[in-house]
């Protein structure tokens, strides 16, 4: 699908006014400018929505602008977009934004701020922190006045929501919506760009026993001072619960990166202990013959070593879950056509700990293992 792109004429009225006293300062010799031209609201997915509200708070994005000129001038300032609402504009299909502009400092000085309807109007409201309505302007206010100046600066406050409906897309979509920011007095205008990417599906992992493995305490004597011990094997469930059919696939994040004796993809850390030394190592492996997925009379596993480019031969052979070397999963044996939808899926990851030989430690104290790792979903 190809994003969907709103793109906004905005004609600037044109106004014969009575407003005295304000010098109309020529484009060269004033600056107008803004902190950034993009703001990103991120990438969105149903799975995240937080509770049943008929619209998701996308978030807030800062903004600042400055208006800077040589001569006393009119500092009002419109901001040019398709109205939504009495106070949002229009983002995309089914989306809304809110501006809020507040902190105004003019030459040097904190002022109030007015919301204006067109070039030399009276202030229709007037407040420290006020909510920018589509067809209006805003100015700086002194005495309760329009205040001219050479120096303007505000921060704004841009809020983003998107009604459930624009959540339920079948094909990744990125909204772009644009708005002018119009010094009118001075002949300048910034364009900024809201922008939102949506996810048609998205996936939720879930660990048995909050994800934590339990070996209980060792004692020295039990461990081999001078070669690796291998502790018995401990198990978790694992189940992953997507909106909708997807592909997705595994890897895992070493939380103590750079403590196990090897580097190998699949070995993770088990930190150091009081002196510095690696403690060991352990690995998560998935055993297929007792993973479920959705209606799947079998579940075979599948690895690919290039970032999904390419697959390995689907089998039925534990693999275990690397760090960059994705894991996925299918319903067909002997097949390297990678991963295949899945919504529902339940599988035990087996945890394989290795204890460093004991005259490499210091034993003085007790030791905690403390590997720690984070299982990543990798959307395909």
């Amino acid at each position: 699908m190809n994003p969907s792109r709103y793109w906004l004429l905005a004609l600037a009225p044109f106004a014969l006014t009575g407003y005295s006293a304000l010098a109309s300062a020529a484009t060269d010799d004033c600056q107008f400018n803004l902190s950034q031209p993009v703001l990103d609201y991120g990438l969105m997915n149903r799975a995240l929505r937080p509770d049943s509200a008929p619209e998701r708070n996308l978030g807030e994005r800062q903004l600042s602008l400055s208006l800077n000129c040589s001569q006393p001038t009119d500092m009002s300032l419109f901001y040019r977009a398709l109205a939504a609402t009495a106070e949002r504009f229009h983002f995309a299909e089914r989306g809304s934004y809110q501006i809020r502009i507040r902190d105004a400092v003019l030459d040097g000085q904190p002022v109030e701020l007015g919301l204006i309807a067109g070039v030399g109007q009276s202030p229709a409201a007037t407040a420290s922190n006020l909510i920018w309505r589509p067809a209006h302007g805003v100015v700086p206010v002194q005495a309760g006045v329009p205040a001219q100046g050479r120096s303007f600066s505000a921060q704004l406050e841009l809020t983003a929501w998107v009604q459930e409906q624009g959540m339920q897309v079948r094909d990744a979509v990125t909204w772009d919506v644009s708005g002018v920011f119009d010094a009118v007095g001075v002949g300048l205008a910034r364009e900024t760009t809201l922008r939102a990417r949506f996810a048609p599906a998205a996936c939720e992992p879930a660990l048995s026993n909050g994800g934590v493995v339990d070996f209980g305490t060792l004692s020295a004597k039990d461990l081999n001072s001078d070669k690796s011990s291998r502790l018995p094997p401990k198990s978790l469930t694992l189940s992953v619960s997507c909106d909708a059919p997807t592909t997705f696939a595994l890897i895992m994040h070493d939380n103590r990166s750079g403590s196990a004796p090897t580097s190998s993809e699949g070995d993770y850390g088990l930190g150091t202990d009081n002196r510095n030394n690696k403690i060991g190592m352990y690995s998560v492996s998935v055993e297929p013959t007792g993973t479920r997925a959705d209606s799947f009379a079998r579940v075979y596993q599948t690895r690919s070593t290039t970032g999904g480019g390419t697959w390995s031969t689907s089998s039925i052979n534990a693999l275990s879950i690397g760090k960059t070397g994705y894991l996925g999963f299918t319903d067909s044996v002997g097949t390297s056509s990678g991963p295949v939808l899945i919504q529902n899926l339940s599988t035990t990851l087996t945890v394989d700990a290795v204890i460093a030989p004991t005259n490499s430690l210091d034993l003085s104290s007790a030791i905690d293992l403390d590997g720690a790792g984070t299982i990543e979903i990798i959307y395909l």
